[in-house]
């Protein structure tokens, strides 16, 4: 069964743009990735901490995430989900509602490696497990 796309937590966005297995998903492989712009946000406030962390030229780390093909979203597209979602999330960082909104919007499955947002509502998949379901689907 295909996988028509995902909705990326910051987390996964922030690996692929310093070069991790994460970016397989864009390079490897024809998979829509959507994201909030909210999340988008957090990303590129986290990108110098990552350039930092990885000794990467901070450019080259702005250059990937700008390239990465990425379709965002404004919190009116999945407002209507957000309430469930930040009751979903009670107990645990709020900004994961977003992720969670837009996925039940989307009718989408979430790729993140935070566990906080496992078991939360939609089918969540890790790096490692969304690349293992790719590299099946690639093979098959």
């Amino acid at each position: 069964m295909p996988i028509a796309g995902v909705v990326a937590d910051a987390n996964v966005l922030l690996s692929a743009a310093v070069g991790k297995s994460a970016l397989r998903v864009f390079s490897d492989f024809e998979i829509e990735v959507h994201a909030s712009r909210f999340n988008a946000e957090e990303v590129a406030e986290y990108l110098p901490v990552m350039a930092r962390k990885y000794r990467l030229p901070m450019e080259l780390v702005e250059l990937q995430w700008k390239l990465l093909p990425v379709r965002l979203h404004a919190k009116e597209e999945y407002n209507r989900y957000f309430d469930e979602a930040l009751a979903a999330l009670e107990h645990r960082d709020p900004e994961d509602a977003h992720v969670l909104a837009l996925a039940k919007s989307l009718g989408l499955p979430i790729w993140t490696n935070d566990r906080d947002l496992i078991s939360r509502g939609p089918d969540c998949y890790t790096t490692a497990k969304l690349l293992r379901i790719l590299d099946e689907l690639a093979g098959a």
